[in-house]
């Protein structure tokens, strides 16, 4: 067999993003060609040169940081300026204003940093890259966004149903072991109680909704009967809204690229709702058997027998 192809869009983090590559001989170096031959291939590929994207995407970042409150100081160096009077003239070049003007913070949309570019590559907080795919929006009533719109209302409403179902057990019902060493995903945990199946399904939608914002890395707050409730009301209708955004803009195909994993990782958006679809499906069946041992009676979770009335009052 041969060997995996690299994912260019790793190539274009380790070069753009690597705080060691700043200048153009030291990117061509880390991807072991000439500078010459680098900046052929990498313009070919993005339409910029390597170091005109390093440029826009830290000023992006640096755009994104004072809006957090940054000092311009600190976030010229950062940004690879030797000076901050060089930095505020390529700011307000690109951006039109000055960095230390201020504006009230609901002024600021989550991609109002990003300024033009020829191949969708943009700065995600909160060190991440986030790449459009570029083609057109789907069309209105399109037969596959009322499928995903009523897979991922379903499962919002299936998982409020568990949850209601499960605040009735007794604690230790509730907290039982059920299946001993039971872990549907490494990096997710343990699942072998009730309570820890349902904290999964909330906290797998908190973590991706976060990396999707650019909003800081949620915390786990335990699967308390009383509080995980109160945490899904507060993240279901926030995915419902970022799925429906996905599809207005027509961004299945755009790419959330992680620079915090090692190697970086490049997730689609298309794959990351399948992810959470797929995982919340099964995890939501090991509930309903859970249950069901507990002595409590519960329906299949089918979304045949979903009604068509209550999906349209979700909407």
């Amino acid at each position: 067999m041969s060997e995996p192809r690299r994912d260019r869009l790793r190539e274009l983090l380790d070069a753009v993003l690597d705080e060691n590559n700043v200048n153009l001989e030291q990117m061509a170096q880390g991807a072991y060609a000439s500078p010459w031959y680098f900046t052929r291939q990498f313009g070919a590929g993005t339409g910029e040169s390597p170091v005109a994207l390093r440029r826009r995407v830290m000023l992006e970042r640096a755009a994104w940081q004072l809006r957090r409150g940054a000092a311009v100081t600190d976030t010229a160096f950062a940004a690879g300026y030797n000076s901050v009077e060089g930095f505020g003239r390529a700011f307000a070049r690109a951006y039109g204003y000055p960095p230390g003007a201020t504006a009230r913070a609901e002024e600021w949309g989550s991609r109002s940093h990003w300024l033009p570019a020829p191949n969708g590559v943009h700065f995600h907080p909160p060190m991440n890259l986030w790449v459009e795919d570029g083609t057109a929006p789907s069309p209105a009533g399109q037969s596959a966004s009322e499928v995903v719109a009523r897979l991922v209302h379903h499962d919002l409403d299936d998982t409020r149903a568990l949850l209601h179902l499960a605040r009735d057990l007794e604690e230790a019902e509730y907290e039982r072991i059920r299946f001993p060493g039971l872990v549907v995903l490494e990096w997710d945990g343990p699942e072998e109680s009730i309570g820890q199946v349902l904290e999964n399904l909330v906290w797998t939608k908190e973590v991706w909704l976060s990396s999707m914002s650019g909003g800081d890395q949620p915390t786990r707050d335990g699967h308390g009967r009383e509080a995980l409730p109160t945490r899904f009301d507060e993240v279901a209708p926030r995915w419902a809204d970022a799925v429906r955004d996905i599809d207005r803009r027509g961004a299945w195909g755009d790419r959330l690229i992680d620079a915090l994993c090692d190697p970086p990782e490049s997730f689609v958006l298309g794959g990351v709702i399948s992810h959470v679809l797929t995982f919340s499906a099964h995890r939501r069946q090991l509930v309903r058997h859970m249950l069901r041992a507990a002595g409590r009676t519960v329906d299949h979770g089918d979304p045949l027998e979903w009604p068509l009335e209550h999906e349209r009052t979700t909407r």
